[in-house]
């Protein structure tokens, strides 16, 4: 599934495309995908694009009179195209633009989203979501309260958007190898000095990701349509067996919450 990275480098190839332009009209060609594509998306009729935003995983296209939530799912992708380009099989939804192109989503899980509101405030699927991870708000004395008391561990605690947004699987998993805590620890017995190098950690390596445009996926692909390159300087993620970069002691996995998780057992205590 595109992780936060990922999301954001979406949402900056589309944006010089889109925004200060017009929507002449949308092609829904499948509306079964996560949830019914919403109807207000179908009757989309000479919308100026306003802004492009992101919240957590979510892509955010504002118009006068609303806004356009896109969720990639496991294996949506965006990407510009001419608009003469004929659509393939698993192309479900174009956005046509008064610049000759379309924003076309491709999906072929069709477990993304696209779906209407006119209130971001009141959007169910945006309720309740922790703070962003590269904002002010998430910070360590935030962390560190929310972590006291909670026998959870500290991988899976991560992951949850109820505490922070968007610190999925594998930058979860690289995040607590460079701050050197084992995935396995309960949230409750990280110390503050652990939390604050923690949370510059997640900072840092989300940063890092995003500038080197997201980490390559099977089924991610930029809005050019290019892979993203970050995969290749991964330190646990997906490497089990090989040897730490760190140490040499050989990289272990295991599952938390369902999900896999790798680690250096020598350098995460």
């Amino acid at each position: 599934m595109p992780e936060l990275p990922e999301v954001e480098t979406s949402r900056r190839g589309i944006e010089p495309h889109l925004v200060g332009e017009t929507i002449l009209h949308a092609v829904v060609r499948n509306g079964r995908l996560r949830w019914p594509v919403s109807q207000e998306i179908h009757a989309l009729s000479d919308q100026p694009v306003i802004s492009v935003q992101r919240r957590a995983k979510y892509l955010l296209i504002e118009l006068p009179h609303g806004w356009i939530i896109v969720h990639l799912g496991m294996s949506g992708s965006l990407r510009v195209l001419p608009h003469e380009l004929p659509a393939e099989k698993h192309d479900h939804v174009d956005l046509v633009m008064s610049n000759g192109k379309v924003l076309r989503y491709t999906d072929p899980r069709r477990f993304g989203a696209w779906l209407w509101s006119n209130d971001l405030a009141g959007s169910s699927v945006l309720a309740h979501l922790g703070p962003e991870p590269l904002s002010e708000a998430f910070n360590t004395d935030y962390l560190f309260e929310k972590s006291r008391g909670k026998r959870t561990v500290v991988k899976q605690w991560l992951m949850d958007n109820k505490i922070v947004v968007g610190v999925g699987n594998i930058y979860a998993s690289e995040s607590l190898f460079t701050a050197g805590i084992a995935p396995d620890r309960p949230a409750y017995s990280l110390s503050k000095d652990e939390v604050a190098l923690l949370v510059s950690t997640i900072k840092a390596v989300l940063l890092r990701s995003i500038e080197q445009g997201g980490t390559t996926l099977r089924d991610f692909l930029q809005s050019d349509g290019k892979p993203g390159y970050f995969a290749q300087e991964l330190q646990v993620y997906g490497r089990a067996g090989e040897p730490c970069r760190a140490c040499g002691t050989p990289i272990v996995s295991g599952k938390h919450g369902q999900r896999s998780t790798f680690w250096c057992p020598n350098c995460q205590r």
